[in-house]
């Protein structure tokens, strides 16, 4: 697992400054592609092979090295990384402490772990308590020629990492090794880390993140981590629009999936001041007037000081909730209910909060605020509408002669969403071994104004340059139309679809 082998191609490249990590609500297990929607706005930086993403929450550091210099499908025949991290953040190498993570010999996607005795040297290698890494071979967010991409998921225990720091921000120091034998390289970062971890890179963990204050609707000041204020939140269409680099990307999106309504903590705790103890949900369905109660039931964890220990909420007989105590810490802080969107009819829902003292009967007069969402957990309608050699249709499982010259294969498309929330489109081919080839692609921020709704396109005959599409190579080939939903659940966009035809064609 760990040798000295081709130390003398080490890249000799300087730290970066700092990894900032962003915070994910939700576990990313090794085994999700690094183009799932679960990588999106993770923190990043450049490296000279590739590049390093890094999302956690509050037990796991999730870490990708995407290797975009190493495009050889070779796994097998010296590929491997060592990962390091500075456990007691000295910036020194302290025996039995700071710990190496690499492959486990033999089993491509098993974690080995093992600890420095010092410079270059470590003790035997085990199997880590909880951390896992697994190996992938495709394209990335910044590369779509297929490359090696390794990813992790590394216990905040193991590397004496938590995220309740007094002392301003938690971070860790971390180095790491990729090597490849096609193309040949072995690069470190920063060089030579393994021998002195001066120049480690700071890694600085998110916590739960707190949109400005000013974003904040005055009582359910968000959904998820999207800010309910006018600035954000189309009380007329329902729908959410969040700045560039805001940490939750919505583009005029809708909502759905499962929803967590957070307090504006400021008026919150200005309402407990005067005796607010219980409250209710109350909503409303489309074109309906009248606010009924939502109830709900949910688990959220409540920091110990030494743990997380679930804790469940639901409505008492008055269908009224207990505030938590503002002192203690949650997993997810200020949370006033936690529903389901699944089954709701599809238009605008409105909701409202009511609050009262500890009898439950006393009202505690709180800010008018009527929320209006855009609820709509349809997924987009996806169809290979046809595949044509001429006029000839190519069914499924046909194997095509293509002939030369500019003879090769039109289609037509749908990619549709009626309700107008479609994020985008693509049409595109696999072939070979992670072989790929994108026909057509659409976007929302550039198909429409912004504001507008898209619904796709329906029949859509796909350009091509040239008119007909010729394959790359003589193979078998899945023709594949995916469509994504600008539907979003408060945490990042949910909702996809897709549907594939497989030929084989001759050249």
């Amino acid at each position: 697992m760990l040798t000295e082998e081709s130390i003398s191609l080490s890249h000799t490249v300087t730290a970066a400054t700092a990894l900032i990590s962003k915070w994910t609500e939700s576990p990313i297990e090794p085994t999700t592609s690094v183009m799932d929607d679960a990588w999106q706005g993770a923190g990043e930086f450049q490296f000279p092979k590739g590049w390093v993403y890094a999302k956690n929450d509050a037990k796991f550091l999730y870490l990708v090295l995407d290797v975009i210099g190493d495009t050889g499908n070779d796994f097998g025949t010296g590929d491997y990384y060592w990962l390091s991290f500075d456990v007691d953040e000295n910036r020194g190498i302290s025996a039995n402490k700071d710990v190496n993570y690499g492959l486990y010999p033999g089993f491509p996607n098993k974690m080995g772990i093992q600890k420095y005795l010092g410079p270059g040297t470590w003790t035997g290698i085990s199997e880590p308590p909880e951390s896992k890494s697994r190996v992938e071979f495709g394209p990335s967010p910044k590369s779509a020629v297929p490359h090696r991409i390794w990813k992790f998921k590394i216990a905040l225990t193991e590397i004496n990492a938590s995220l309740f720091s007094l002392l301003g921000l938690p971070y860790t120091y971390f180095g790491f090794r990729v090597s490849s034998s096609n193309p040949a390289f072995t690069a470190d970062f920063p060089a030579n880390f393994y021998q002195n971890f001066a120049n480690l890179t700071k890694l600085y963990f998110a916590r739960k993140p707190k949109p400005n204050q000013s974003l904040m609707g005055a009582i359910i000041g968000t959904v998820g981590l999207i800010p309910t204020s006018s600035a954000v939140l189309n009380a007329a269409t329902g729908r959410a629009t969040t700045t560039a680099g805001y940490f939750v990307e919505a583009h005029n999106a809708a909502f759905g999936g499962v929803l967590n309504f957070i307090a504006n903590s400021v008026n919150l705790n200005a309402l407990i001041g005067i005796g607010a103890n219980k409250y209710r949900i109350l909503h409303a369905t489309p074109g309906s007037a009248a606010f009924l109660p939502l109830v709900s039931a949910w688990t959220n964890y409540r920091w110990t000081g030494s743990n997380y220990i679930p804790m469940s909420f639901s409505a008492n007989v008055n269908k009224q909730y207990t505030l938590t105590n503002p002192a203690e810490e949650y997993s997810i802080d200020d949370l006033l209910i936690q529903f389901s969107t699944y089954g709701m009819d599809t238009g605008i829902h409105r909701f409202k909060v009511e609050f009262f003292k500890a009898d439950g009967i006393t009202p505690v007069p709180s800010a008018a605020q009527v929320l209006s969402l855009y609820i709509d957990n349809n997924v987009p309608v996806v169809n290979i509408n046809s595949i044509k050699h001429g006029a000839t249709e190519v069914t499924a499982c046909a194997i095509e002669k293509i002939g030369e010259g500019t003879d090769g294969l039109t289609f037509n498309v749908t990619a549709n969403d009626p309700e107008g929330n479609l994020r985008a489109w693509s049409f595109s081919a696999t072939f070979g071994e992670n072989q790929s080839v994108g026909i057509y692609s659409q976007a929302y921020e550039s198909a429409v104004p912004p504001g507008n709704n898209w619904a796709g396109v329906m029949n859509f005959a796909v350009p091509t340059t040239p008119a007909n599409w010729r394959p790359p190579i003589q193979c078998a080939y899945s023709f594949i139309i995916q469509a994504w939903a600008r539907t979003t659940n408060g945490y990042g966009y949910i909702g996809h679809s897709t549907y594939h035809r497989n030929l084989t064609l001759l050249v």
